[in-house]
């Protein structure tokens, strides 16, 4: 096998389970936005905003692969397509399980929003913290793609 090809391999599984993900986790939070729309239909931005956060991670399965891109060449190694394979697996499995993660504390506060408690802001400062593991999955996909 070329090592060309177990980097694309890396790279595909990135942008499937971060693209996984976020599919996952729009599609929680928008059944919740349903939801609470059925009980209290005018904060609709909140819960399309709150919905939508989930949708990042795709994202950054998107921005890995920019980030690594340029070492896709048919001269790469068997150690840089390693390294690529590792980084996009790593940063694919994040991305995967944060979007989910984070989709059920936008749940949540869509609920409760939908229930007439002002949690719109404490919602978003609780999705963010889930956002942090892949924000720190693409500096390490930018520090290996900068070691290779």
């Amino acid at each position: 096998m070329e090592p060309v090809l177990l980097a694309y391999i890396g790279i595909g599984i990135m942008i499937a389970l971060s693209g996984i993900g976020s599919a996952y986790g729009v599609t929680i939070t928008a059944n919740a936005s349903i939801g609470a729309l059925k009980k209290n239909p005018e904060p609709f931005g909140s819960y399309m905003i709150l919905s939508a956060i989930p949708g990042t991670n795709g994202l950054y399965g998107f921005l890995g692969y920019y980030l690594l891109s340029k070492h896709l060449v048919l001269t790469i190694t068997f150690f840089q397509a390693a390294a690529i394979l590792s980084a996009a697996t790593m940063l694919g499995t994040v991305c995967l399980f944060s979007a989910i993660r984070q989709a059920q504390v936008c749940a949540n506060g869509i609920n409760g929003i939908g229930s007439g408690y002002d949690l719109f802001g404490r919602s978003m400062i609780l999705a963010v913290f889930a956002e942090l593991y892949p924000i720190v999955g693409i500096a390490a996909v930018f520090l290996i793609g900068g070691a290779i």
